[in-house]
């Protein structure tokens, strides 16, 4: 952007389409009484007609909308065209689709309206002045309490409840049971894994510590227990899903309520203004549910037998059927999208009464601007409402009906006649191609990259630029989208990506500045956006169960160590390059320095 501009194109940049009202046409005109004072007068209320309320709240949410479209209009595009062209198949149920996207833009809209307008507010004034009312220890305790409540507001969250509903008990028992008859359980330790990383990260706003140690000792104990579930048949299948649900977590609720409750308090305790600030949480934000998750698979694989979540499922399948053969009347909130609208509220306001039992119990706090934080709350719930139906009339099922037609391409399915297509390592090559294509466009109209890849160019001066990021980022999930659909063409586990994966991002952090790893590690979590995580979410589960694989999860995992693997070594090739060009400079330095003493050597 020009450092200055002409006053003329400055003029006329001002005027287009805009009006011009005259003052005493704003004014009412005066009245006197008898004596010739003026009388006071009550301005009339303003009134507006429909066309204006449209016109003045056009250019504002038409920025917010589009960038709500810009992520969901070319994905829908690309699956539908690639379902058309490619695999020669109808789009089923298309206007209800169509209804159901335009449900997730418009609730997304509102929701990241809301969340702005009331939700953050509530984070960064309970940051603020709770180190002030409170010792360390209760503000620890309120950002653990946090960390567990803005986990179930997450949208994407309702992502892993449908996933589950596919899932065979008899082929993974403690998969089923963890995303079916536990899987409030299984939100509630996801959130407190998070609540634990909002710990940990507002500690380390408070004293600055480096990420590095954090994220070796965060690791140790994902690899420990994923190994333990690894050499057991009944908890093998569990890995994808808990390495998924560190992805899930990390979305536009809980990144920016935790970030602003620790960025509160490390500002109040004087350490606000570290160049480290605002990094990390997310990180460890994803890590942590890797842990929970895995260790609660084995808990109840410890006290609950497989026997006994089997009769579950199957008296759980009765009581389907049953109510499925009722005439009588069913209670809307059981059935959709009565079901949506009930979980999102369920989402949302129990996050906002803890809020405000913090602020106005412990704190004893007013609310500033209370109309408008009440407002945006309001929209916050209307939002989280749309976004559920839509999620389940528009993003679920165009993933599970592509993910479900995909392997077409190769293999033959009931849902495609003329399956396959086309010879194996063809069709294997095209489905990959789909995968990675996929992941590169979704990941490009992310909103978040744009504004971590603006920071990324301020924070090393140039010297990595935004578009470098972002490109690095988008290749990276892709690498790993295209990866998590050729482990579930093979079938073979996770670990295989993971480990090589998180193998060379360990090697590259430590050969790394504080800076990049920062950056780096906390990429990942810009990239599993509320758009990106059902949709990938349910392609994976649709195209595995479409190959007979016995889960879809996984491939959010390989997504988020592929671009931290990216990120960091296009970081390490900065640095050296970075180092190269100093050398170069300070040995043209030196020689033109000898140079000088050499000439005034032969002048004396």
């Amino acid at each position: 952007m020009p450092r200055s501009i002409r006053y003329g194109d400055y003029v006329q940049a001002i005027t287009v389409d805009s009006d011009q009202v005259g003052y005493t046409k704003l004014m009412t005109n005066p009245l006197f009484d008898h004596h010739g004072n003026e009388v006071a007068q009550k301005p009339e209320k303003l009134k507006l007609g429909g066309y204006d309320m449209y016109r003045l709240l056009q250019p504002y949410l038409s920025v917010r909308f589009l960038e709500q479209a810009k992520a969901v209009v070319p994905l829908a595009a690309y699956l539908g065209l690639f379902q058309l062209l490619v695999l020669n198949q109808s789009l089923q149920d298309s206007a209800t689709l169509g209804l159901g996207l335009l449900a997730v833009m418009v609730g997304l809209m509102i929701f990241l309206e809301g969340l702005k307008l009331g939700l953050m507010p509530f984070g960064e004034i309970i940051g603020s002045q709770l180190p002030n009312k409170l010792p360390l220890t209760g503000v620890l305790f309120i950002a653990f309490l946090l960390g567990i409540g803005v986990t179930f507001a997450e949208p994407a969250i309702g992502a892993l409840q449908v996933a589950g509903q596919i899932v065979d008990p008899k082929n993974a028992p403690y998969l089923y049971t963890l995303l079916n008859d536990r899987v409030d359980m299984t939100v509630l330790v996801v959130g407190v894994g998070v609540g634990l990383a909002a710990v940990l990260g507002t500690m380390r706003f408070i004293y600055n510590w480096s990420l590095k140690p954090l994220i070796y000792l965060s690791l140790l104990p994902c690899v420990l227990l994923t190994a333990y579930a690894f050499f057991d048949p009944d908890l093998r299948s569990v890995i994808g899903l808990a390495w998924d649900c560190g992805a899930v977590t990390t979305g536009p609720v809980t990144v920016p309520l935790v970030l602003a409750l620790g960025i509160g308090v490390a500002t109040a305790g004087g350490a606000g203004e570290s160049k480290l600030q605002g990094f990390g949480i997310v990180t460890l934000a994803s890590l942590f549910p890797i842990m929970a998750v895995l260790g609660l698979a084995i808990y109840w694989q410890v006290t609950v037998p497989v026997d006994t979540i089997l009769a579950e499922a199957a008296a759980k399948q009765a009581s389907l059927l049953a109510s499925a053969a009722a005439t009588g009347p069913v209670d809307w909130w059981t059935v959709s999208p009565g079901m949506e609208v009930v979980g999102g509220i369920r989402a949302i306001v129990p996050l906002v009464i803890f809020l405000m039992i913090v602020l106005f119990v412990v704190l004893r706090t007013k609310l500033p601007n209370a109309f408008i934080i009440y407002y945006g709350i309001f929209l916050s719930v209307v939002g989280m409402c749309l976004f559920s139906v839509g999620l389940t009339y528009g993003l679920s099922k165009l993933g599970d009906g592509a993910g479900g037609l995909v392997p077409g391409l190769f293999t033959a399915i009931e849902s495609m006649p003329n399956s396959p297509l086309y010879a194996a390592g063809v069709g294997i090559f095209i489905a990959a191609l789909f995968a990675w294509i996929l992941g590169f466009g979704a990941t490009l109209a992310e909103p978040a990259l744009n504004a971590l890849g603006v920071t990324v160019q301020d924070l090393t001066n140039g010297s990595f630029k935004k578009s470098m990021l972002m490109y690095s980022v988008s290749f990276g999930v892709a690498v790993g989208i295209m990866l998590g659909i050729v482990k579930l063409i093979f079938d073979f586990n996770i670990l295989y990506i993971l480990i090589p994966g998180y193998t060379l991002g360990l090697i590259l952090t430590y050969l790394s500045t504080e800076e990049f790893v920062n950056v780096g590690w906390d990429s990942a979590g810009v990239t599993t956006g509320p758009v990106t995580v059902p949709l990938v979410l349910a392609m994976g589960l649709g195209f595995g169960k479409a190959v007979g694989a016995v889960e879809g999860f996984g491939i959010l995992a390989a997504a988020s160590i592929c671009p931290i693997v990216s990120v960091l070594a296009l970081g390490v090739f900065v640095q050296w390059k970075l180092k190269r060009e100093n050398q170069r400079a300070q040995a043209e330095a030196d020689a033109e320095t000898r140079a000088v003493s050499i000439a005034h050597a032969s002048i004396r």
